[in-house]
């Protein structure tokens, strides 16, 4: 379970303002807003990585704004995360990536890792292209290799950062497909940031916007969908024209 209790974040001006938001055991929040709202800054808080102005982050109950050290990154080993451009190391093989989590934390032998690897590439539909570069592989290919890295330790939280942007929408639904897969296969509890509305309404069990700072709205995907609030709507709608200032 995590918590996010008054964050505030400035970067030279206010991000997040006053963020409060509970992501439940086991559920899939999506989290909803236009491009630089501090959908990816909510993200890296969760993990540590920023430190916010004010506020509170409990996960499990422990305050990861407290956290530094060894404490961190024990912590940080119970998430998984798959970034935006899949983040994965050009110099390294596919199999690399995908272990390079295991090969400095887990304490495995490299027959154990290579075995993980090759489980966690079946998973997401990529066997036997341990041996291929980044650079060899499609968009859709290396989302995937990026999925295969964020369960390879197996976490028990997932991240995504904006899991289907770039992609085709055939291969934007794959990775739906598989997303839902991982919650279901592994119990984990996924939290996922995206503009895509397709996607979200695909993957969250609940759907949080993020608007000037603040969780505007929660909800189920139908009770999003059918929200009479005309902020929303011009946004899940995409429409030009509403309360949204479209020219800021």
């Amino acid at each position: 379970m995590i918590e996010i209790i008054h964050l505030k974040k400035s970067f030279g001006k206010p991000v997040l303002v006053d963020v409060n938001l509970t992501i439940e055991h086991g559920e899939t929040m999506v989290i909803i807003g236009r491009s630089g709202c501090g959908k990816s800054v909510l993200l890296k808080h969760i993990i540590g990585l920023i430190h916010p102005d004010e506020g509170t982050l409990l996960v499990d109950g422990q305050d990861v704004t407290r956290l530094k050290g060894n404490a961190l990154d024990t912590l940080r080993k119970r998430f998984g995360m798959l970034f935006q451009a899949a983040a994965l190391f050009d110099s390294m093989t596919v199999g690399e990536n995908v272990g390079l989590g295991l090969s400095i934390h887990s304490g495995k032998s490299p027959e154990e890792i290579e075995e993980q690897v090759r489980r966690c590439l079946k998973m997401v539909g990529l066997s036997g292209i341990e041996a291929l570069k980044p650079a060899e592989l499609s968009g859709g290919m290396r989302k995937r290799v990026g999925l295969a890295r964020a369960i390879a330790m197996n976490p028990e939280y997932i991240l995504y950062d904006e899991p289907t942007t770039g992609l085709d929408p055939i291969m934007a639904d794959i990775i739906n497909h598989l997303i839902l897969h991982m919650k279901n296969e592994l119990a984990v509890t996924s939290i996922a940031v995206t503009h895509d509305m397709v996607s979200a309404y695909k993957i969250a069990d609940r759907i949080a916007m993020l608007h000037d700072g603040k969780i505007h709205i929660v909800g189920t995907p139908e009770e999003i969908r059918s929200s009479d609030d005309p902020l929303v709507q011009q946004f899940i709608l995409g429409k030009s024209e509403g309360p949204i200032k479209t020219l800021e």
